[in-house]
């Protein structure tokens, strides 16, 4: 009850013309960053961090945290419109939400995607009122064991990312996770698959992967092709439907809950919530093989984790003073040039600032359901520009956002070489998510598993003598087995391909 005193006392500050101003242009600025591939909340916040100097503290952060947010839902217009993902987190919604666009349902997408950021941001923004200590107490019992279970549970969904052939969906994971050894052993400190590049040592980026994976292929195919793409993004077709909305309603509440959970531990990254949510919408739907068709599913779940993710993992940061992420890392340099030290002393020595600021995530989601829905007319239209065109653009953009993370052209090399594989792989009914699945978990599994080994001194018992990575352990080889066993009955049934 106390909390909610102090969050209207937040509120009361929020709402000040000066600082409701700098949370529209936040979420205007992180909606324009999300937007341009490449660039994403993590290279804005730090670009825009300059003009926050003349602030004082309360609005500088309050724009900075609507950078952050803005910017995950600015991610999701390029990947359903032109299937090129504006920020990595919204690589999965290329999947679904640009089959959606092809049928002339991107304002749908779109919109459910809008309804979806703001309900998780909400509810993970009341976590973070009501039971932001207890549950940041429980991810402080989130070891290095612990941490690698939760890894290995994300890495068995893969199961569930496969399309026609399990063959192929694990050919594509074990590529990923080939990739995701590239650069310095954690452990000896050697180079690993560097094949003497200098470049290659800090590992293969990202975020060119899956602009070349999604973006670049998709041209290349839509290329060959004779007839140009033409969407047919009709009016009528910009609003979801009753059923979109009651297909959506549980997506929304297990994105949250994925979102929410994971965003309490340092070190998982937006993107993982996303991918896990994805798969956790086609391993309980009654029709999975309809994924990868244009399921408002696969884009209300990872949406919706999204932005409960970008809002809980605020709660280590104000309690702990942990940032979870790179972008949570810069906000927490903000909070110090600011004179702010995140942490448990945070709320008693500069209370009315942290309860606007929380305030402010509330007031902020509104802004921007506010400013999306409406601006959906306008993102549709770009659907309607001539093909080549757009070729031009999306080409533009992507070799911008790759050259811009590092200011060196081997990133849009690399970027090149994944377009070139992700059409190839769907030349060949390859799917892409596990390759990129297990290209985001590999390295955090392995440093979990490293880090673990080292600590019980090669002893692998560790694993199974702590109750949360045991139950995490358990459920991944559930899941293993219930989809194998789906497997085989469909391969006997003559439903599928193995």
């Amino acid at each position: 009850m106390e909390s909610l005193q102090f969050l209207m006392g937040g509120f009361a500050v929020a709402l000040q013309p000066t600082n409701l101003m700098f949370a529209v242009i936040g979420c205007l600025l992180g909606t324009l960053l999300g937007v341009l591939p490449g660039i994403g909340s993590t290279a804005g916040t730090a670009i825009l961090i300059p003009i926050t100097f003349v602030l004082e503290p309360t609005p500088a952060i309050i724009m900075l945290a609507a950078i952050y947010y803005g910017a995950m839902y600015g991610g999701t217009i390029t990947s359903v419109l032109v299937n090129t993902p504006g920020e990595a987190s919204a690589a999965i919604t290329c999947i679904e939400g640009y089959q959606m666009a092809k049928r002339g349902r991107a304002g749908a997408a779109l919109c459910i995607a809008a309804i979806g950021s703001f309900i998780g941001g909400t509810v993970a923004t009341m976590g973070l009122v009501l039971v932001a200590l207890p549950l940041t107490s429980l991810a402080l019992k989130f070891g290095p064991p612990e941490f690698f279970a939760l890894m290995v549970l994300g890495l068995s969904l893969v199961t569930g990312l496969a399309a026609k052939s399990m063959t192929r969906a694990l050919m594509s994971a074990l590529f990923g996770l080939l990739v995701s050894m590239v650069g310095i052993d954690p452990a000896l400190g050697a180079p690993r698959f560097t094949f003497g590049l200098i470049e290659l040592l800090d590992g293969i980026n990202f975020v060119p992967v899956v602009m070349g994976i999604f973006g670049v292929s998709e041209i290349l195919l839509n290329a060959e092709s004779e007839a140009r793409l033409v969407f047919d993004a009709k009016m009528s077709s910009l609003m979801p439907t009753f059923q979109d909305l009651k297909d959506s309603a549980l997506p929304i509440a297990r994105g949250t809950l994925i979102g929410f959970f994971l965003g309490l531990i340092p070190g998982v990254g937006a993107v993982v919530p996303t991918f896990m949510s994805y798969a956790v919408e086609k391993k309980v739907s009654k029709h999975p093989e309809k994924f990868g068709s244009g399921v408002i599913q696969g884009v209300a779940g990872p949406e919706t984790a999204n932005n409960a993710y970008g809002n809980a993992a605020l709660i280590p940061l104000f309690t702990l003073g942990i940032p979870g992420s790179p972008t949570i890392a810069i906000l927490m340099g903000a909070f110090m040039m600011n004179g702010l030290t995140p942490g448990p002393t945070l709320f008693k020595e500069h209370g009315d600032f942290v309860w606007a600021v929380i305030a402010s995530l509330y007031i902020g989601n509104l802004i921007l359901v506010i400013l999306n829905l409406p601006l959906i007319p306008m993102w549709v239209a770009i659907l309607k520009v001539p093909y080549a065109v757009l070729f031009g653009l999306i080409l533009g953009f992507c070799v911008l956002g790759s050259y811009s993370l590092n200011n060196r052209l081997f990133d849009v090399g690399v970027m090149t070489a994944f377009g070139i594989l992700g059409y190839l792989f769907k030349k060949l009914d390859i799917p892409l998510a596990p390759m990129v699945l297990t290209l985001i978990l590999g390295p955090l599994m392995e440093r979990g598993l490293r880090e673990s080994l080292t600590i019980s001194r090669g002893d692998f018992s560790i694993f199974f003598q702590r109750p949360i990575a045991l139950g995490l352990l358990a459920l991944a080889s559930l899941i293993v087995l219930i989809s194998t066993f789906q497997a085989v009955s469909q391969l006997r049934g003559g439903d599928s391909e193995l």
